[in-house]
């Protein structure tokens, strides 16, 4: 096993240092983990340097994004966030489960009603507290009402901000879930 320490951008993404490990016993796979700050990606003996670049990379920001959702949902804060929502404006109802996603580019939340489970787009960690309580409420809503009816909009307009949220969401240009 060969390792290879990168002067890589790794503290950008929040890591002390990359650590690269070649592997003759490896042929296909890539991996990272996350060891203490530092962050160590095992790949082929046979990757070129640039496809390890690539790689390092790759792998760099993907672990950047699941350690900022961990952290953005320390403590249930997604499901307290939820529940206090839902007493609030959506008769009380909760998910089984609500999370954040990096997979989802073409909706700011999505909601599967059978499984009562929730998902953000971890784009609205950057916005206001207020549009993120919107998107919930939505979400929350479709746990009642699966389609865009007004009883659905009648349980939605309960939030005091959904007009300004909408319209900011709007001008950020992705559709709702």
């Amino acid at each position: 096993m060969v390792l290879n320490q990168l002067p890589l951008d790794a503290s950008e993404e929040g890591f002390e240092r990359v650590e690269v490990r070649r592997s003759s016993r490896r042929k296909k796979t890539i991996s990272a983990e996350i060891v203490g700050n530092a962050l160590v990606v095992s790949v082929p003996e046979r990757l070129s340097r640039a496809e390890e670049q690539l790689w390092v990379a790759r792998m760099t920001k993907r672990m950047a994004h699941r350690r900022r959702k961990d952290r953005l949902n320390e403590e249930g804060a997604l499901m307290t966030r939820a529940a206090d929502l839902a007493d609030l404006y959506v008769d009380g109802v909760r998910p089984n489960d609500i999370a954040w996603v990096t997979n989802q580019a073409s909706r700011w939340g999505s909601c599967s009603p059978e499984g009562k489970s929730i998902r953000l787009s971890i784009e609205l960690a950057d916005y206001p507290s207020w549009v993120r309580d919107y998107v919930i409420v939505h979400e929350l809503a479709h746990l009642l009402v699966a389609d865009h009816s007004d009883a659905f909009w009648d349980l939605v307009n309960r939030y005091p901000l959904t007009e300004r949220a909408r319209g900011f969401l709007i001008a950020k240009g992705m559709e709702e879930g």
